[in-house]
């Protein structure tokens, strides 16, 4: 899952407004982050597969410190505690964190565990099922939840056009055919993994706070915009 991840932090933000971007739509994003950089560091194993579709190219061999049930609560609680100044709010990160690993299920090949180096794991396996249409349903729920987050913040007079045009491209970008994976994995170790590694946490960091830069200034721009009204109807 991809863009599925920065679709369900942009709902959780339309449907809670009053709540920052950063610790939802970053934290939808937060166990890649942390699983890009634990393959860089060699704690979470990954294998170059070409034939491992739709777009991610390498077999997901260990990811148990991130992508575990029990990692992942963890992980989340942490990214709560950071916003912990505003109870709501760090409940919502939480949420919008371990929404990561909830998504993650239908698409999972059977890779993510109970615990670490436990022997359960789990995973619906919509990649290896269905392979490429597997992706193409990635960009309907991605779809559907923006229509939901763009009615939502229409309301408010927020356009989400620039982070509609972010997830396009993003999902374009890691296609089948377009994917940047593919290329980590023609490469010789140790360079395959940890350029994947890289590309993971890149691929969660940089847009994931592109998208909350976007939001931010949409929401300025909404807020000068309902300010200004009264003075302009005034004269």
């Amino acid at each position: 899952m991809y863009v599925g991840h920065f679709a369900i932090g942009l709902a959780l933000k339309a449907r809670h407004p009053d709540v920052p971007a950063l610790p939802l739509v970053l934290g939808a994003g937060f166990l890649d982050i942390l699983n890009g950089l634990f393959i860089v560091l060699g704690w979470d194993r990954v294998a170059p597969d070409l034939r491992a579709g739709p777009y991610l190219f390498f077999d997901l061999r260990f990811i148990d410190w991130d992508h575990s049930l029990l990692a992942a609560l963890s992980w989340s609680a942490l990214w709560g505690a950071f916003f912990l100044r505003d109870k709501r709010v760090a409940a919502l990160a939480f949420v919008a964190a371990f929404s990561h690993f909830i998504a993650d299920w239908p698409v999972h090949n059977d890779d993510m565990a109970l615990y670490p180096f436990a022997q359960t794991h789990m995973g619906y396996g919509l990649w290896g099922k269905l392979g490429t249409a597997s992706w193409v349903l990635e960009g309907v729920l991605a779809a559907a939840l923006m229509a939901y987050a763009w009615a939502a913040s229409a309301r408010r007079g927020v356009s989400l056009l620039w982070p509609s045009i972010v997830l396009v491209v993003l999902f374009v970008s890691l296609s089948p055919w377009l994917s940047p994976m593919k290329y980590a994995a023609g490469l010789n170790e140790p360079w395959a993994h940890l350029l994947h590694g890289t590309l993971v946490t890149a691929g969660f960091l940089v847009p994931g706070s592109l998208l909350t830069w976007l939001v931010g200034r949409e929401e300025r721009r909404s807020t000068g915009a309902f300010l200004r009204r009264p003075a302009a109807s005034a004269s």
